[in-house]
């Protein structure tokens, strides 16, 4: 593949949060984006402020939505939940990754081109955070049992921190989406984030999509922020993507 056909590719792997207080300020973000980025994650933060239907909107032009709710409930209103979601025209979705939500959700997900997500442990937590929430595990060792449990319910991937992609993506094979957020370019502030990775070393090290939120959406010139990570993602393409190893 050519230098230009790698960083075009990558285009569909870099995942911007829109992680902004309002849709006004989102819209911002995607135009001043326009060409460069196809792919956007909206969270809570936007959720509840008009995301849901800014999320609709963009899907129904032909955008990719990530939609990062995270959901973990009793059965029934998993699924119920997956299904509404699925009909909003959504790419991927987060659960968190409970063997028997999981199931739910990819029983309900069936016959849609929705992409279900089991996030494993958060990026903003590390081994004391996991013991303070009653976890015997640490987190590597979380995100694999996970890991392997999204692979078993039928997931179409995981969310781990690029740290545990590498291990991660032995666990899921190739077919699986290996998303990992905390990416930061060199240089960059970690924010609250624990478990952090650059992105050329996420790619190699197995990452299927990167999430990138503060580094593009805060930066004086978003343009030339995204561009510069889809030339550094860009530049680790084919230094074995698959495995990591």
């Amino acid at each position: 593949m050519t230098g230009q056909g790698n960083r075009n590719a990558m285009q569909e792997r870099l995942i911007v949060g829109l992680d902004v207080p309002d849709v006004e300020q989102a819209a911002k973000v995607v135009r001043d984006l326009d060409g460069i980025i196809s792919f956007y994650k909206i969270g809570y933060q936007l959720a509840f402020a008009g995301g849901l239907d800014f999320a609709r909107e963009l899907a129904s032009g032909g955008t990719k939505v990530f939609l990062d709710m995270k959901l973990l409930d009793i059965d029934n209103t998993v699924a119920k939940g997956v299904e509404n979601i699925a009909r909003m025209g959504m790419s991927m979705l987060t659960l968190h990754a409970y063997p028997k939500a999981m199931r739910a959700a990819v029983e309900a997900a069936k016959g849609s081109a929705l992409t279900l997500l089991g996030v494993t442990v958060l990026t903003s937590m590390d081994e004391a955070d996991l013991v303070e929430a009653g976890y015997e595990y640490d987190p590597h060792t979380l995100v694999l049992r996970r890991a392997e449990q999204a692979l078993a319910a039928g997931m179409g991937g995981i969310v781990c921190s690029a740290d545990e992609a590498s291990a991660a993506r032995r666990i899921v094979g190739p077919g699986l989406a290996v998303v990992t957020p905390g990416i930061r370019p060199e240089g960059a502030e970690r924010g609250d984030q624990k478990r952090i990775m650059t992105p050329s070393s996420a790619i190699r090290a197995g990452a299927s999509h990167l999430v990138v939120a503060r580094p593009i959406v805060q930066a004086p010139d978003r343009r030339a922020a995204a561009d510069a990570i889809l030339a550094e993602m860009a530049a680790a393409q084919g230094q074995d993507l698959s495995g990591g190893e």
